[in-house]
């Protein structure tokens, strides 16, 4: 069986500041046809910059569909246009004042597929330079140091809940083989 739907027609029902909302009509592999729900997202990047020592830069941050603050490593959306590369970077100086050497890819990440169409580009950091941090407006947050191995227990244990968080910290101790 091909595993395929296709999109007979949409209706937005939200367009925000980041996000659109629509609902399609999908034709399924058997003929039949079923509602969907897709949020368009401009996509965005996550970077895990680690010193030499083995400690990873993060942020905690107010996340506020939660209504708590999470531990998660530096990232931001997609400009229109920009490569993800280059948004990595930008989103380490903006959040943390970090420049880096090396961000080497880590791979995409779907966080929800289910209904999201977002995909984060996550970036291993190395080579790290200290500068001052300049936060978007409206962007709070702390920066914290952790070492990568207890990241990684925190990883395993649940207790990490970003998904782009505990994907790029796990990739990068299978990398790292350490």
């Amino acid at each position: 069986m091909k595993l395929e739907e296709k999109r007979l027609n949409t209706i937005t029902r939200y367009e925000g500041v980041i996000v659109r909302l629509r609902l399609d009509n999908a034709l399924l592999p058997d003929g039949s046809v079923a509602l969907r729900e897709a949020i368009e997202h401009p996509g965005g990047v996550a970077v895990l910059p680690l010193e030499e020592d083995g400690t990873v830069w993060c942020v905690r941050q107010y996340r506020y569909p939660f209504g708590t603050a999470l531990l998660e490593i530096p990232a931001g959306k997609l400009e229109p246009g920009e490569a993800p590369k280059l948004a990595a970077a930008r989103e380490l100086s903006e959040e943390t004042g970090l420049t880096a050497d090396e961000l080497r890819p880590l791979g995409e990440h779907y966080a929800t597929p289910g209904y999201c169409g977002e995909v984060l580009h996550l970036y291993l950091a190395r080579g790290l330079h200290r500068g001052d941090a300049h936060p978007d407006r409206g962007e709070f947050l702390n920066i914290e140091k952790h070492p990568l191995e207890e990241l990684v227990a925190l990883a395993l244990a649940g207790e990490l809940p970003d998904s782009k968080t505990t994907v790029a910290v796990l990739k990068t101790k299978l990398i790292l083989g350490a």
